[in-house]
């Protein structure tokens, strides 16, 4: 049988290229640069990529904190696109083993009273002063504040998404991350802000900047910035601060977590979990409930 080994840098290029033509639109930026970081890393110490073992990785762990300085949440988040990146290249049989089995990770410890998220009434807030500035303004604060959508997938929403369902009722299908598509209801309040924005326009994006183009991931956080100063609210607001706070509130409002999931449209229940958080409040306790039934 003649040898149909394929060199190195071949297969290299094979694993790059077949693990990014999976991602799309911001997520596959997102995935260049990781990636691109463990290329050069490998090659600044003479190391093929695709021979990697565990140890190795443990020692490009070290020097994203130490050299780069990037914080235990940034490292996960890189480490957990690579460990795709070589399941991917184990699956198609570019690597004999996948080095990130037992890889030690640096501990995070999230504290959920630290994420910047708002009441409802600042949410309100927020929505007035949005209303205020511009059709635009109000669109992109009320995608995510009332809908939870991403920052991405706001910006990325275009008027020929919004449709009837089956029974007629007004609906919104939204891009996810990960080339998902979802459907959600879309609210009259949604709706109303959604026409001011579109004006006589039936087609294209639905947040567009004054130059008439889609707003970009960065616009969008220079907008909310602005708008939250504006609003007198906590000067650490970002977009995703608006996600957290609908998810926040609709959990306070006594949701299980099924509803919760599909609300934030989690395939994880663990990425909803910690969202219940009943806030110096201990109504919802289960104490209260196995009190109850073992009492006489």
């Amino acid at each position: 049988m003649a040898d149909i080994t394929v060199p190195s840098a071949a297969n290299r290029n094979l694993a790059r290229a077949s693990f990014l033509a999976r991602q799309k639109g911001g997520t596959r930026s997102l995935y260049e640069i990781d990636i691109r970081i463990l290329f050069e890393w490998c090659d600044s110490m003479g190391l093929d990529v695709l021979a990697l073992k565990r140890p190795h990785l443990e020692l490009f762990i070290e020097y994203l904190m130490g050299e780069r300085g990037n914080s235990p949440v940034s490292v996960q988040r890189r480490i957990t696109v690579i460990r795709s990146f070589y399941r991917l290249a184990h699956s198609d049989e570019l690597v004999d083993r996948d080095p990130t089995v037992m890889l030690k990770m640096p501990r995070v410890r999230k504290d959920p009273e630290s994420i910047a998220w708002l009441e409802p009434h600042e949410v309100s807030r927020l929505l007035d002063v949005a209303a205020a500035t511009s059709p635009a303004h109000h669109a992109l604060i009320a995608l995510m504040s009332m809908l939870a959508l991403r920052v991405s997938e706001a910006c990325a929403v275009r008027l020929e998404d919004f449709a009837e369902d089956k029974a007629g009722y007004p609906a919104l299908l939204v891009h996810s991350k990960g080339g998902y598509e979802d459907v959600m209801p879309a609210p009259i309040p949604l709706l109303r802000i959604r026409d001011a924005a579109a004006g006589e326009r039936t087609t294209g994006p639905l947040v567009t900047t004054r130059a008439g183009a889609r707003q970009t991931r960065n616009g969008a956080y220079d907008w909310t910035r602005r708008l939250a100063r504006r609003a007198e609210l906590r000067s650490d607001l970002h977009p995703h601060s608006l996600r957290h706070s609908a998810i926040t509130a609709l959990v306070d409002s006594g949701a299980d977590i099924l509803t919760v999931m599909r609300f934030a449209r989690h395939r994880d229940p663990r990425f909803a979990e910690h969202y219940y958080r009943r806030r110096d409040n201990f109504d919802g306790h289960g104490a209260h409930a196995v009190a109850r039934m073992f009492s006489r």
